[in-house]
């Protein structure tokens, strides 16, 4: 699957609800690790968006157990509707080997990094993604904004690595980085995340519903003055001498 430009992921356990992603979203990722019988939903599925498996483990935010949970995401990758996955950062390091084999099956590798008490510093931050380019096709950072600071952090590191030719997704979680999902795009973000509204379970904090997330990217995109832009998303924009109308 070739990302070139900004792709949005709505995110669900429940893959009976694609069709409610359809005119929003452009693939659909099917978090394995909260879903029921995700094998059985995979086989039967017959819906339009193609599908990014992610199987995340308790270490990493999710709910699978370490136990068999790179077996299940293997499984999921012969399905022809799965054209990525996501590995964690630190399992690529430690079985390089497993990469080899997700790639015969013919699909791409988001390699993501999680820190979810704060941001690293830029170069922490730059050096992270860069190794994750290394093991795969998009490198994706998530960390925690503590403070608008942090946010600006992120936006900077997506610019630089985007400038340095690497296909990154930057995410700032938490509700002080709530507004980054909306303009992160603008700086090169390549994948953008965002839950079906109601779907049963919870995901990354600050995670705004899907169709909100699609009409704000869509606003600030094509400089609508109407959009009644969250807390904290005017002063970025102000800070980053990024021209956003109030």
């Amino acid at each position: 699957m070739e990302i070139d430009d900004f792709t949005l992921a709505a995110t669900t356990n429940d893959l009976t609800r694609e069709p409610d992603a359809r005119g929003e979203a452009d693939v659909i990722e099917f978090r394995m690790d909260s879903a029921e019988n995700p094998i059985k939903q995979l086989s039967e599925y017959d819906g339009e968006l193609p599908i990014i498996a992610t199987n995340r483990s308790r270490w990493f935010g999710g709910e699978a157990t370490d136990r068999g949970r790179l077996d299940q995401l293997m499984a999921a990758s012969q399905f022809d509707a799965v054209e990525m996955v996501d590995i964690e950062l630190e399992i690529a390091r430690g079985t390089e080997w497993v990469l080899d084999e997700f790639r015969e099956n013919g699909v791409d590798l988001i390699i993501s990094f999680h820190e979810f008490d704060e941001t690293p510093d830029k170069d922490t931050l730059l050096k992270i993604i860069e190794e994750s380019d290394k093991y795969g096709d998009i490198s994706k950072v998530a960390a925690y904004a503590n403070n608008l600071s942090d946010t600006l952090t992120m936006l900077e590191v997506i610019n630089t690595a985007t400038e340095r030719g690497i296909k990154v997704a930057g995410i700032s979680m938490g509700e002080t980085g709530s507004h980054t999902r909306v303009i992160a795009p603008s700086y090169g973000s390549k994948l953008g995340y965002a839950p079906l509204e109601s779907d049963a379970s919870e995901y990354a904090p600050g995670q705004l519903p899907l169709h909100e997330l699609s009409s704000l990217i869509k606003s600030v995109e094509e400089g609508n003055e109407d959009v009644e832009l969250m807390d904290g998303l005017e002063e970025t924009f102000a800070r980053m001498g990024f021209n956003q109308p109030s």
